[in-house]
């Protein structure tokens, strides 16, 4: 009779265990459970042993990968592989760091990544000089938007054919695409992020030798020449045989005002020259193909107001803002452990550290075994209903089973104390 009473008392838990899985079948990065099972053996003085029933020794997390769901929330986190997001605050009184899969995270006023609870994510947050902080602290986006920045450097890739001749007239303002072989646009911008176009013409003047000329509109520079074209810089590119790049100088150096306070000075990098000990390969080159710019670039933008968040597989945290910038914030800490099975379930989608477990191990995603970020998703829970409605009946099949024992052993002793009357 206490063998079956076991039973009952193991099937019964068994069965609480795999109602909680059903339960939380649709829970964001829950894992399932499991009963395992022990015989209890009663030992006579003599050493023999007989079965004295089973016992529930343990409940056993499963680890494995719920699959991802799409959200489009760019803050909703999925990891595909191994690791944890790590989360700090209170929970029920106890403040700790705690550790979750269900990556359904968002801003709080105050720019904190936090999860539905309020706990806040946890990463290397971003220095000014660009690198990232060696200890963990709460990610913090910031609300505020990025001052302008005035252009101070323009870069300008392209091949100046080895064929062109030089145009019949010297370079003209007035008529500058006449005057020159090639040209191309950039956009600008002063220091109160106002943007302006300034025009850079190449000009052919013999084999392996050009100059360029860089033109503002006169309607928009400091004083104004309305109606005319101001030139702002100036200055040579020479070339050797092979059409790389050999030197460069400038004739006038690039400096406009545009109405602020004071004319702003802008370097032009056309790659490295092989007089300044590079290929001369990496910028403006002449070869015998047509005519062409391939690439330009500045550094100057408006003034922006940050517009969302992006989060890279490796968990790079970046704010877009309006002017097109992309800020890195920081990076998620991602923790790894010796045993995932033995983490103590915290609730809330949340498990602690204990020392079964062994301690976080925290690093950046996709190293070190760690899962990768997978942003606008979230991990589904990794219950199966078709494994967990089997289990349940068998459970009911032993419970059911160990009942009859008991009332077989019933049956016997009421026999017992007949015979003893």
């Amino acid at each position: 009779m206490d063998n079956g009473v076991s039973g009952l008392r193991t099937e019964q838990s068994a069965l609480g265990v795999s109602a909680d899985n059903i339960a939380n079948v649709n829970t964001t990065g829950f894992k399932r459970q499991r009963s395992l099972f022990e015989d209890i053996l009663m030992r006579d003085a003599g050493g023999s042993g007989q079965g004295a029933g089973v016992e529930q020794s343990a409940v056993q997390q499963a680890f494995t990968q719920g699959s991802l769901e799409q959200t489009g929330i760019a803050t909703d986190l999925g990891l595909t592989g191994g690791g944890f997001f790590a989360l700090s605050g209170s929970v029920n009184g106890v403040t700790s760091t705690f550790f979750t899969r269900a990556g359904s995270f968002r801003m709080d006023p105050s720019g904190n990544l936090v999860n539905p609870t309020g706990l806040k994510v946890l990463g290397y947050a971003a220095q000014p000089d660009g690198t990232l902080s060696a200890s963990v602290t709460p990610l913090v986006l910031p609300t505020s938007g990025v001052p302008a920045k005035l252009t101070d450097s323009i870069q300008i890739s392209a091949n100046l054919s080895a064929t062109a001749q030089p145009p019949g007239t010297a370079f003209d303002v007035a008529q500058p695409s006449q005057t020159a072989n090639v040209s191309t646009s950039l956009q600008i911008f002063d220091s109160l992020g106002s943007s302006h176009a300034v025009n850079v013409y190449f000009r052919n003047t013999a084999p392996g030798q050009w100059d360029y000329h860089v033109l503002a509109n006169g309607d928009e520079t400091s004083p104004a020449v309305p109606g005319a074209n101001v030139e702002v810089g100036s200055g040579t590119l020479s070339f050797n045989t092979e059409g790389a790049l050999n030197a460069t100088a400038a004739t006038q150096a690039i400096s406009v005002s545009f109405g602020v306070a004071s004319p702003q000075t802008i370097a032009v990098n056309f790659g490295s020259n092989i007089v300044g000990g590079g290929t001369g390969l990496d910028g403006v080159t002449q070869f015998a193909s047509p005519s062409n710019v391939s690439s330009e670039s500045q550094n100057g933008y408006a003034a922006g107001a940050m517009s969302g968040v992006q989060i890279d597989s490796d968990g790079m945290v970046r704010g877009l803002y309006t002017n097109g910038l992309k800020i890195p914030v920081g990076q998620l800490a991602i923790a790894k452990f010796r045993s995932d099975v033995n983490l103590a379930r915290a609730g809330d989608g949340l498990w602690l550290a204990t020392s079964e477990s062994g301690q976080a191990a925290l690093g950046t995603a996709a190293s070190g075994g760690r899962g990768a970020v997978s942003s606008g998703t979230l991990e589904s829970s990794n219950v199966d209903l078709a494994t967990e409605f089997t289990d349940i009946i068998t459970h009911q099949r032993s419970f059911s089973a160990d009942s009859k024992v008991i009332a077989a052993a019933d049956d016997m002793l009421t026999v017992l104390m007949q015979l003893h009357k």
